[in-house]
């Protein structure tokens, strides 16, 4: 692995890269409350077919942190990975997970020109989730600790006892074993460096999507359905216990992506890239001998 500050947008960013440069890039964008590194596990079974680029997004890990909640338009978190990825010179597959899903589908959306093919991990297009969250559902339930981390000083419960609470919300009822010993220990200290967790938060802040309370919908918002389409080949892959994105968080993303592929990976959750690295791999590079730009 190589490792080191980029710049992008007169901005520096911390980014890890596996595998040899002339294989073809593959951009891996984390969520919350990841970083970079976190793609170690996979990268490591798909670097001998990609170069393997995995950022720290804006106010994560080591990349720039600023400290208004405005600076985390998602228009401005898709900037940052465009202009990483215009040093490809090329399109690029992308892989999101969690909120790195929000930037993956940013990306092939708004910027299809770079993008040649689209992989989501447990990650959600924004109409289905929008549609889901206003329902009052099942997974408005599931995603009510939005509404709380948006709350001022939420960073501070999240930091206590040594993370304890950010721990809490990062099982969310789902097994947590691979994250223990010196890889915890990594991830509390990207968690340390100063402003990093209210940065993390922030990106919850500027979020637009409207949370119904439970068993009371609310209207769903005007969006723009032409501007949110997805033209690439799209590959969605779910670990099918996750409890903190449920299967109607997706529910008619064919609507918006009619070259979707969904692969279902048992005895996995949210954190399916850490669960079983080496499925998910296969599952990838199957998919992509296939699929075709």
């Amino acid at each position: 692995m190589q490792a080191g500050f980029e710049t992008l947008n007169d901005r520096q960013f911390f980014v890890r890269r596996w595998g040899d440069p002339t294989l073809p890039p593959l951009l891996m964008l984390h969520g919350f409350p990841e970083y970079g590194g976190a793609w170690q596990e996979l990268a490591d079974h798909l670097s001998p077919h990609f170069h393997c680029i995995a950022p720290d997004q804006r106010g994560y890990g080591q990349s720039w942190t600023p400290s208004e909640v405005s600076a985390y338009a998602t228009s401005k978190l898709v900037g940052d990975m465009a202009a990483l990825i215009a040093e490809a010179d090329a399109p690029v597959t992308v892989l999101g997970h969690d909120w790195g899903a929000a930037v993956a589908y940013g990306l092939a959306m708004f910027h299809p020109e770079l993008v040649s093919k689209l992989i989501i991990a447990n990650g959600v297009h924004p109409v289905p989730f929008q549609r889901a969250l206003a329902s009052g559902g099942a997974q408005a339930v599931a995603s009510q600790y939005i509404l709380e981390l948006r709350k001022t000083g939420s960073e501070a419960a999240l930091m206590a006892d040594e993370f304890a609470g950010l721990r809490a919300l990062f099982s969310a009822n789902m097994d947590l074993d691979w994250l223990s010993g010196d890889r915890l220990a990594q991830y509390q200290t990207e968690w340390s460096r100063p402003g990093r967790l209210c940065g993390m938060v922030n990106w919850y802040r500027a979020s637009p999507l409207r949370v119904a309370t439970p068993g009371n919908g609310i209207p769903v918002p005007d969006l723009p359905l032409e501007r949110l389409r997805v033209p690439q080949p799209h590959l969605l892959v779910w670990g099918a216990n996750d409890t903190a994105l449920l299967p109607e968080a997706t529910e008619g993303l064919e609507e918006f992506a009619p070259r979707l592929t969904r692969v279902e990976i048992e005895g996995c959750d949210h954190w399916l890239h850490h669960q079983k690295p080496q499925e998910l791999a296969e599952v990838i590079l199957s998919w992509s001998a296939r699929a075709l730009t």
